[in-house]
């Protein structure tokens, strides 16, 4: 699969963003020609944009009955939250290691959104949660791990997206943020890979009672 093919990419960013969030839920049949449309893109692209995204395990190819959104399990939670309890510690270590100005500009950016919102903004409080982790990926420089994280962290956005209506909690979890970037401000990297790892569990522990 080609991703390097603009509107390839144009079409699985499109589709992908729509599986996350839920615009497209879990069992949903999936229609080319009505995608193609929707993203503005060719049915050639859509259709190899499905294959990639079958490759990441947010659509699921029957030979008998076609492309559905693949479905949404418990297992999933789990799994992913044992892999990131790995890799995102090791981000923060990383990222506290190698952040430039550039890299804290953004994190300080970030932040200046996360006060200026609305606590009560389920929505909003997940994207800038999300952009945060996201830039810790580029300040680490490791573009494996970001490859890897990237698609982990896509996974873990539809189960939020799951329990969105219930996550009363995300103004702290994003205000503990702030504990992460004092740890990257002083290149500590032992402390921003602690908080991170606490970060990341007390976060996946909250969502798990709730689904």
């Amino acid at each position: 699969m080609d991703l390097t093919d603009i509107d390839t990419r144009h079409a699985y960013e499109y589709v992908r963003e729509k599986i996350i969030t839920l615009a497209l839920a879990p069992g949903t049949l999936l229609n080319e020609q009505a995608l193609a449309d929707a993203s503005a893109s060719g049915v050639g692209s859509v259709r190899e944009a499905f294959q990639w995204l079958a490759y990441e395990g947010l659509v699921e190819i029957t030979p008998r009955h076609g492309l559905y959104v693949a479905e949404i399990n418990r297992a999933d939670l789990e799994q992913l939250g044992e892999i990131r309890l790995t890799l995102e510690p090791l981000c923060a270590r990383l990222a506290a290691q190698r952040c430039d100005q550039d890299d804290w500009a953004v994190l300080v950016a970030l932040r200046q959104q996360q006060l200026a919102a609305d606590p009560a903004d389920s929505e909003r409080m997940l994207a800038i949660d999300h952009k945060f982790h996201q830039a810790l990926v580029r300040a680490a420089r490791n573009r494996y791990l970001a490859r890897c994280l990237d698609h982990l962290l896509g996974l873990s956005r539809r189960l939020w997206y799951v329990a969105l209506p219930q996550l009363d909690f995300l103004a702290d979890a994003v205000a503990e943020h702030l504990e992460i970037m004092e740890a990257i401000r002083a290149k500590d990297a032992n402390r921003a890979e602690a908080i991170m790892g606490a970060h990341v569990e007390a976060f996946h522990d909250r969502v798990r009672r709730l689904l």
